[in-house]
């Protein structure tokens, strides 16, 4: 903020206090003491109004806003480029003199929180750091990793997968077998770290309607074993050989999908986050889908991943009791 706009705003704000306590010591001055039963003269709908002084409470409520304001005004920043002279926001830390992340002292809202987060990490540090240093399936079997992680996947990461973890529509079950990526602890880590963009490509406008019915059902009644709806127009042997022209590339040759791509595995049912009914195959065949898993490394840091990353694996390995998944939830 320049020079000009710092004298405006702190001119404007000191003025507007000292006129309004002008204004309520000079109404205050020129009212009576006593009370009375005198109106002020008027009536409306038949209600006359006493022409007495204000409470005296009421009064020194008006006096302690104009105090709070103006003590509200030393402490935090309003007036202008004035930072306030709130103790402990020169710094950081004042004992090394560690700058704010905008190099400016005086309390923000971004202040408190980074102090809030260094406060957090010299006290959470030490414990994240000895787990970040244990591989993720011995991570896996800590009672106080696990509670950590569950808590930390609750704040995180329920909002899709689900408090159970069991996914929701669109969003993977992380207790089952069934990884479109892969479920080693590795790359569970990796896909929390860096996230995933999975990509299904529409087929409606390269394989028409009817390709479209046709390997739906190949798929329900030949890779899935299941049957087709009774009404169904659709010819599942010909949907074999166009999902050998066409899906074999990410899915293979058997349907068993590939993780390096994040093609599921068209064999299970768990597989389809989509659903997998013959209707909602179709409508996944036709327009493709877009699945997002977002990055968590910047929002989270590496060593909460990790913590994250073996409370998942715990999750379908075995390693996780009951009762803390329960508490996770």
């Amino acid at each position: 903020m320049t020079l000009f706009w710092s004298l405006y705003v702190t001119v404007l704000t000191l003025g507007t206090i000292a006129t309004l306590t002008w204004i309520l010591l000079s109404t205050r001055k020129g009212q009576r003491a006593e009370t009375t039963d005198e109106t002020v003269g008027h009536s409306f709908d038949g209600i006359e109004e006493y022409d007495n002084p204000l409470p005296k409470w009421w009064f020194m409520l008006f006096v302690a806003t104009i105090i709070f304001a103006l003590g509200y005004l030393v402490l935090y920043p309003g007036l202008g480029n004035w930072k306030g002279v709130l103790p402990g926001y020169s710094y950081l830390n004042n004992e090394t003199k560690q700058e704010f992340s905008n190099g400016q002292p005086g309390w923000t809202g971004v202040h408190e929180w980074e102090k809030d987060m260094a406060k957090a990490d010299a006290k959470f540090g030490p414990i994240f750091a000895k787990f970040a240093a244990m591989p993720i399936e011995e991570v896996a079997k800590d009672p106080q990793a696990l509670k950590m992680g569950g808590r930390l996947f609750a704040s995180n990461c329920s909002v899709c997968h689900g408090s159970d973890a069991k996914g929701n529509y669109g969003f993977p079950n992380l207790t089952d077998a069934d990884w479109r990526w892969g479920g080693e602890a590795s790359t569970i880590e990796t896909t929390i770290l860096g996230g995933r963009h999975a990509v299904m490509p529409a087929w409606g406008t390269v394989i028409g309607d009817q390709g479209v019915r046709d390997v739906a059902a190949f798929v329900l009644t030949q890779l899935d074993g299941r049957k087709l709806p009774e009404d169904a127009k659709a010819d599942p042997a010909n949907g074999q050989k166009i999902f050998a022209a066409n899906c074999v590339a990410c899915h293979g040759p058997e349907g068993k999908g590939t993780p390096a791509m994040g093609a599921p595995n068209l064999t299970h049912p768990a597989a389809f986050i989509y659903g997998s009914s013959f209707a909602q195959l179709q409508q996944t065949i036709r327009y493709g889908r877009q699945g997002v898993m977002p990055a968590q490394e910047q929002l989270q840091g590496k060593d909460k991943v990790h913590l994250l990353a073996a409370y998942v694996y715990s999750l379908s390995h075995g390693n996780a009791s009951d009762a803390e998944k329960e508490k996770a939830e």
